[in-house]
Order: C-alpha cells, then structure tokens, then sequence
C-alpha cells in the first residue's frame, strides 16, 4: 500500500472525531480568534475567491463564508467531506468541495486570491510539490497562510518526545481530555516516520522552502498558540505550538 494510501484510510477513520472536534471550536472563543488571524494576513478585498486545503471537517471552510468570501475546499477523504458538507449546512453557508489531491490540484492557473491550510501540511507526502503546485493556482498578490506545528518531530528527537510525555502526563494530571486519545496512535506514528516534514525544523524549512517555489514574499509567526489556543491546548501542546507562515505571489 503507497504512503498517500494509508494517510488516507488513516484520515477517514478520523473523521466523525474531528467534526465533533470543530464543532467544539465553533462555540468557543477559538471562532472569532481565528477569524481575526486570518484578517490581518489575507490579501485585500471584501470577497476573496478562496481555496482550503485539507478542510477535513470544513471549519475554516465555514468561518471563511461567515466572513463574507468565495470558498471551494478540498480533502482527500471522503468521509471528511460528507462531514464538512453537513456542517456548512448546518449554519447555512455554500461551499464548493471537492475530493483531490493537494499535490495535484484540479484547477486552472491563477484561480485563487487566498490559499490557507490547518494542521495539513506534515502530513504532505511531498511538501515541495504541493507548494509548487499552490503557487500556480495562486493569482499574482494572492497569498498562501500555512497553520501547523512540528506534530511528528519528536519521533526523531528524544527531547521532544521525552517533553511529549510531560505534556501528555501534566494535562492528565489536571483532568485535561486529549481528543488524540481515541486515535490509532500506533498507526499514526508508523505513517508519520515515513513521512517528509516530520524530521524537519519547521517553520523554518517551510520559509525557505517557499522562497525556493518562487513565492515573492515570506512571512513567520512561530508561535501563535497565545491567539488561537486554549488554556487546555497550551498545557497539552507546550513542547509543539503552533506556527503560521505565509507567503505572497509576485
């Protein structure tokens, strides 16, 4: 079975979770936190033509509509869809979806002002080429926001991981419920060692990376848990906060 394979019978597993998960974040500060992130990188416009990559259950699918712009989403999941589908139902938003491949992206040159993405990227088979290829469907001053974190790192660094199960151990302690807990975790990290990024320091190989896919302009935070993150999650995910970088097309 091919990597792209097994991440994605891993991923459709996942996804009745996941929704719950967002809906969580949906009711929560969390909405208008990231809704605020998201409007002080994006490029100009009052109705941007936008595309989210992994939307899994569709969350930043359904704050982008509620902030007034064009969404089309992708998964390659299809129980990922149907879940996303149903949520943007739920609160009565249109949204384009479709089952692709972020690696090879079925849509004409320059299609999109904004590309964005949550937790999607260190499960890239082949992040180089999924830039590339955001890059030729980005329109020239559109801009790519990646949300992420070195997810899988501690798989190649012993610190971490040793920092890992402080983490898992401290949030226990303090009656913390990790969502991951109902996971295969065997499984996801048998998938995330063959995977690229997890052994990479990001998001300084991300910014690189994109000025190396012709990207004009780079943009980091490296540590946005502060804004978009709870108490809980900032316990939980000390040793691996969140990161956003970003990019601009000439």
């Amino acid at each position: 079975m091919s990597i792209q394979s097994k991440i994605e019978n891993y991923w459709e597993d996942r996804a009745t979770d996941y929704s719950t998960s967002i809906w969580r974040e949906m009711e929560s500060f969390k909405k208008d936190a990231w809704m605020k992130m998201i409007a002080e990188y994006r490029p100009e416009g009052q109705s941007l033509k936008v595309l989210d990559i992994g939307t899994g259950p569709g969350f930043f699918a359904m704050i982008l509509s509620l902030m007034g712009h064009q969404v089309t989403a992708i998964d390659c999941t299809e129980n990922m869809l149907q879940e996303a589908r149903h949520n943007t139902e739920r609160i009565g938003v249109k949204v384009d979806f479709y089952k692709m491949d972020s690696h090879e992206l079925d849509f004409p040159d320059e299609s999109f002002d904004l590309i964005l993405c949550r937790n999607l990227t260190w499960t890239l088979r082949a992040p180089m080429d999924a830039y590339k290829e955001w890059h030729r469907v980005l329109k020239s001053k559109g801009r790519l926001l990646i949300f992420d974190a070195n997810w899988a790192l501690r798989l190649h660094d012993p610190e971490m991981q040793k920092q890992y199960e402080e983490d898992k151990k401290r949030a226990a302690e303090l009656g913390i419920v990790d969502a991951h807990d109902k996971a295969d975790m065997k499984e996801s990290d048998a998938i995330a060692k063959q995977l690229f990024l997890s052994s990479k320091r990001r998001p300084q190989w991300d910014a690189a990376a994109l000025i190396d896919c012709g990207y004009a302009k780079v943009f980091v935070e490296t540590n946005i848990s502060h804004r978009v993150h709870s108490e809980e999650d900032r316990i939980l995910f000390r040793s691996t906060p969140m990161f956003m970088v970003g990019a601009e097309k000439k």
